[in-house]
């Protein structure tokens, strides 16, 4: 089992949360690049470079980039053209860092095939979908506002080799109440990277978890997993909490030690 971590989930500098992950024996790091100083519009060549073996001295790989934009994703008239040429400039950095995922949002999807949503994302997807697959790159949303089933419905209509799936099980749970087990063969021939996070939907809202507190059935779902196929990430993933580096070793240690019992 290949794990990492994104990197803002240590809350420190970005250096520091590189040689973070290192030390605690992780396998690799996302790196969040929508903002500060992993912004493409702040790495010039060299500094690309320059970060790319500071990552690979450390003994990690980049597992992904993230690049989300936040908003509305893919279907907001007004933010289109920018978020499209943005996602470009995201996919551009990561063929310069050596990892083929760009990971983000792309909005909502909806149940009625009506809706102007589900329009906006078949016209708009399939430009900055070709444009990353053209570079051996992969866009891949995450699950969780929608039903896994629902987002692969459009996946399918979509039918862009440049379009895929991070999967984030705990997002499922928390926000739509769906079975991430099931999720992952509804989405089997799209996920590429995954997100190891959980948590447990509340009457009104949800709450995130440590791993195998929340609603995600891990043993079931690395099973499910791996009987796809699946031999990518497991990017630990940690939004709240007051000691996240703790939090983090925590996960580690949970999925190694599940890993083990598993085989």
């Amino acid at each position: 089992m290949k794990i990492g971590v994104i990197h803002s989930s240590f809350r420190l500098e970005t250096r520091a949360s590189i040689m973070k992950a290192a030390e605690i024996g992780l396998n690799g790091i996302q790196l969040y690049t929508t903002k500060g100083d992993l912004d493409p519009k702040n790495l010039s060549a060299t500094g690309r470079e320059d970060l790319k073996k500071f990552v690979a001295d450390q003994g990690l790989e980049i597992s992904a980039l993230c690049g989300d934009f936040g908003g509305h994703g893919f279907t907001d008239a007004a933010t289109l053209d920018w978020r499209v040429g943005r996602t470009k400039e995201v996919v551009d950095l990561a063929v310069d860092l050596g990892t083929n995922v760009v990971t983000t949002h792309i909005g909502v999807v909806p149940e009625d095939r009506t809706n102007e949503a589900w329009a906006m994302m078949l016209q708009s997807l399939p430009e900055v979908g070709t444009y990353a697959s053209e570079r051996g790159v992969f866009l891949a949303t995450e699950t969780g506002p929608e039903p896994a089933a629902l987002l692969a419905e459009l996946l399918d209509e979509l039918n862009n080799p440049g379009i895929r799936a991070n999967y984030d099980p705990a997002n499922l749970v928390m926000v739509v109440g769906d079975d991430p087990v099931k999720g992952v063969f509804a989405l089997a021939k799209y996920i590429v990277h995954t997100h190891a996070k959980d948590g447990i939907k509340l009457e009104k809202g949800y709450k995130e978890v440590p791993l195998g507190e929340g609603g995600v059935d891990f043993p079931a779902y690395v099973k499910a997993l791996w009987e796809i196929g699946f031999d990518g990430f497991f990017t630990i993933e940690r939004e709240v909490g007051d000691d996240p580096v703790a939090d983090i070793v925590k996960a580690k240690d949970f999925l190694s030690n599940l890993a083990k019992e598993l085989k």
